[in-house]
């Protein structure tokens, strides 16, 4: 009787004062375990109040960028450069995951874009044309510096600018989402995730910005190539990272990126990474069907092959909001699906399978077949309701349809609610059941 009198008393106090901040879903998480926020949740300094409009509306307008999102990967295995003149302009609020990052001494706080299939970070700086008014000051930073033509680093940004002979700062343009670009001065301090700070990371201070697609705080490169966070942490995290995005819908909670190998999943079922010389930052793997219900869509095997030279293959990418195959793909998947729901079916925004959700008890479940390994999709991944509920929509659409369309892309809607395992050293990757929320 008296334990369980302390046990209220405790739970009184606790509730009522400080260790609220435990349960704060929007507080910092420590050491190499972060937070990762949905763009317009809570936590996130990009929305604020609560958006007035449906959580669908939210994925509808978040994925309406996707076309030209999946026409920049694709012009990027390609190799066909995109480039747009910078020039002042408006950045709105986009990119779908943040984190809390600091960068210089002290640290400066900004809410980077976790994006997979980006190497090199960049923020705002000082200054900066056309950039949000949340810029990091490297003014004020005591270990800031600008990094000149002569460093290793400065080959390995695009659209370089450096004189033939003498010295000079690294400058660098670099096209992003397809119709946004910047100009930005490579540039090295430290970079602080939790507790772990890395020292001299090299990033693009940005000058100017042209286009809606460019981060509004930057965004931090989880990719495989030789600027990624990966690859600057040295040994630090071993090559290792997994991460849990919540729902949309979560709007009070955030999900989780684990940097090493410490704390990862004990038993999950992996596949192989593939490796692409010509885009080696890229998360290749080996798609060799889907299902749908208890039917292994026919699929001819050339239209799902791995071919590093076209750049063609399935990539898992957090930057992608529905899931993008090719166009005679993504059409044997959705006819096969018709025929297992009751129709008719009609569109909303990007999705061209919506039907009664009075008959969503009959959807069947899809699942994607990877080199030893097989993801069932949960429905919630692979359904998504009309504001009013009234309506269930295939969650899935077909890639742009232009000429560099070879490449299938597994976004973050389908990815909600899973731990995914990046191990790069071991080039394999991961998928496990877990509620990020």
């Amino acid at each position: 009787m008296e334990h369980s009198l302390i046990l209220v008393i405790f739970l009184f106090i606790c509730l009522s004062t400080a260790c609220n901040a435990a349960f704060d879903p929007c507080s910092a998480k420590s050491g190499s375990d972060l937070s990762v926020i949905p763009i317009y949740g809570k936590c996130s300094p990009f929305n604020s109040p609560e958006p007035a409009s449906s959580w669908v509306n939210t994925v509808l307008d978040m994925a309406s960028g996707d076309p030209k999102r999946v026409t920049y990967l694709s012009s990027l295995v390609a190799r066909k450069p995109t480039s747009v003149p910078i020039a002042p302009g408006q950045v709105i609020n986009v990119g779908n995951y943040v984190l809390r990052a600091k960068i210089g001494t002290p640290g400066q706080l900004m809410f980077m874009v976790l994006d997979t299939s980006n190497d090199a970070a960049w923020v705002p700086c000082s200054g900066c044309i056309g950039c949000s008014s949340n810029a990091f000051a490297p003014n004020t930073s005591s270990t800031y510096g600008s990094l000149d033509c002569s460093v290793p680093e400065c080959t390995q940004v695009s659209g370089l600018s450096c004189p033939t002979v003498g010295s000079s700062s690294c400058l660098f343009n670099r096209s992003y989402g397809g119709d946004s670009s910047f100009s930005a001065t490579l540039s090295r301090d430290t970079l602080t995730l939790g507790n772990d700070a890395i020292p001299n990371y090299a990033f693009g201070c940005i000058n100017a910005v042209s286009g809606g697609s460019i981060p509004p705080q930057g965004l931090l490169g989880l990719g495989r190539g030789s600027m990624s966070l990966l690859s600057q942490s040295g040994s630090l995290y071993s090559g290792v990272f997994s991460y849990c995005l919540p729902s949309f819908k979560s709007y009070y909670f955030s999900g989780s990126l684990k940097l090493g190998p410490l704390g990862q999943p004990k038993n999950i079922k992996t596949t192989p990474l593939l490796k692409n010389p010509h885009r080696p930052s890229l998360y290749y793997v080996n798609l060799t069907g889907v299902s749908v219900g208890r039917v292994n869509v026919p699929i001819a095997p050339e239209l799902l092959a791995f071919d590093p030279n076209t750049g063609a293959g399935t990539i898992i990418d957090s930057g992608t909001v529905i899931t993008r195959f090719i166009q005679p793909v993504y059409t044997a998947i959705r006819d096969e699906f018709r025929k297992q729901v009751a129709g008719p079916f009609s569109s909303l925004g990007a999705f061209d399978t919506c039907f009664a959700a009075t008959n969503e008890a009959v959807a069947p479940a899809i699942t994607f077949h990877f080199t030893g390994l097989d993801l069932k999709l949960p429905m919630e991944n692979s359904l998504i309701h009309s504001s009013s509920g009234s309506l269930a929509c295939l969650a899935m659409a077909a890639a742009p349809n232009n000429v560099n369309s070879m490449l299938n892309v597994i976004a973050n809607l389908q990815q909600q609610n899973l731990r995914i395992l990046f191990d790069t050293v071991n080039s394999r990757l991961g998928i496990a059941r877990e509620l990020c929320n």
